[in-house]
């Protein structure tokens, strides 16, 4: 039987896995220099940019993760409303509220992080990508 420590561990090890696929890419055109740099190079180049942006205050804005925690939130306040209704209902208000935090809660995170309302960064942080990587030689095609 697995523990409890056991199934957080592998619960936030997914999680941390998909919030990883999650996040939104620059798309570079396969241009001359591209081709001629090879794609560890111009992922390196990628993250120097979005590091660049960042620095100079270029946030990515709420996107995936302001979302995922709005929706987290959310999902906890409504579960433990129902759940506290329901477990009056049942003879334990407490106990149904907790159980409905938790269980709005992960349905809030999960469909965050699925993709559910996720949105782009945020305009000014791509421009300064999109530039930063044009001033390298490379061609934006959009974020995906």
């Amino acid at each position: 039987m697995i523990s409890k420590s056991g199934k957080i561990a592998g619960i936030a090890a997914v999680l941390s896995g998909l919030s990883a696929c999650a996040s939104y890419q620059p798309v570079l055109y396969p241009n001359a220099y591209y081709q001629s740099v090879g794609r560890m190079v111009a992922d390196r180049d990628i993250r120097e940019c979005r590091q660049l942006a960042e620095s100079f205050g270029a946030t990515e804005g709420s996107g995936s993760t302001g979302n995922t925690a709005r929706r987290t939130a959310i999902g906890a306040g409504a579960g433990a409303a129902s759940g506290a209704v329901g477990g009056a209902i049942g003879g334990s208000a407490g106990r149904g509220a907790m159980i409905g935090a938790a269980s709005g809660a992960t349905y809030g995170l999960l469909s965050g992080l699925l993709g559910s309302g996720t949105s782009q960064p945020s305009s000014a942080y791509m421009n300064f990508v999109n530039r930063c990587l044009r001033e390298k030689g490379y061609e934006v095609t959009g974020w995906q």
